[in-house]
């Protein structure tokens, strides 16, 4: 019976630590893919029909290409005259139980801020 017990609380721990492992490799991917859009010309930023893919360090990863997918809404703030935008990064997984998970990140971009500081400058 002790042993039941102590192999079952192990098996308990070690797939908390997966689903730890799994939020923060969505919260990398997620977060790389902020930083890379704030470098986005506003064109390219606003381009509706962009979509993000999951990087090359994170694709020659085998515990993540494959499990992991990332996904991108873009809208306009209202009465912002069309310069800024909301911006939603979701990302996907399947846990080692078999539920989907996601997690997200929203942030906002101003036409002229940030990243057009960087391609002004050129």
């Amino acid at each position: 019976m002790a042993g039941s017990l102590a192999l079952s609380t192990t098996r308990g721990s070690a797939l908390s630590f997966t689903g730890a492992r799994n939020i923060s490799t969505a919260s990398t991917i997620l977060q790389t893919q902020v930083e890379n859009e704030r470098l986005f010309t506003w064109a390219r930023l606003t381009d509706p029909a962009y979509q993000p893919g999951l990087g090359a360090a994170f694709l020659r990863n085998p515990t993540v290409a494959g499990r992991f997918t990332l996904s991108r809404t873009m809208g306009a703030v209202p009465n912002r005259s069309n310069k800024m935008v909301q911006v939603t990064l979701t990302v996907r997984w399947r846990n080692y139980d078999g539920r989907s998970l996601e997690r997200s990140y929203t942030t906002y971009f101003t036409q002229g801020g940030l990243n057009d500081y960087y391609h002004g400058k050129s």
